[in-house]
């Protein structure tokens, strides 16, 4: 699912303006920091977090051979196998660490984004719409 979503959104980096295009690469550092902050705030909001966890499930699969020139039409065979499946479960947070993470996070923001500020001037400048 998340690997669903990570190319819809690169297809939709890549169908933008060569501007929106210049913006969006040279702030990746300050998008990943407002989606963290964003968690951390629902976090706080919540009163826990979430962990994303891989388990092996056992489950029925179908392994049925390929056909051969031998075997054209082999006979269907399913196989009990083990497969993963990704949850996400929820964990307790240390709220306090949770706040603390969140300043440092909203610092390093502003930081961001007055360094964003010159980056994205080239960018119009370059690339004027």
């Amino acid at each position: 699912m998340k690997r669903l979503i990570l190319i819809a959104l690169t297809l939709l980096v890549a169908c933008g303006t060569p501007q929106e295009q210049c913006i969006n690469a040279n702030t990746r550092d300050l998008q990943v920091v407002d989606r963290l902050i964003r968690e951390t705030e629902g976090n706080l909001a919540r009163g826990y977090g979430f962990e994303t966890v891989t388990d092996y499930k056992p489950m029925w699969i179908d392994c049925t051979p390929k056909p051969t020139t031998a075997v054209p039409q082999p006979k269907s065979r399913m196989c009990f196998e083990s497969v993963p499946v990704t949850v996400r479960k929820e964990v307790a947070l240390d709220l306090g660490a949770e706040r603390a993470k969140l300043k440092s996070l909203q610092s390093k923001r502003a930081d961001l984004a007055k360094a964003a500020e010159s980056v994205i001037a080239q960018c119009r400048a370059k690339y004027p719409e």
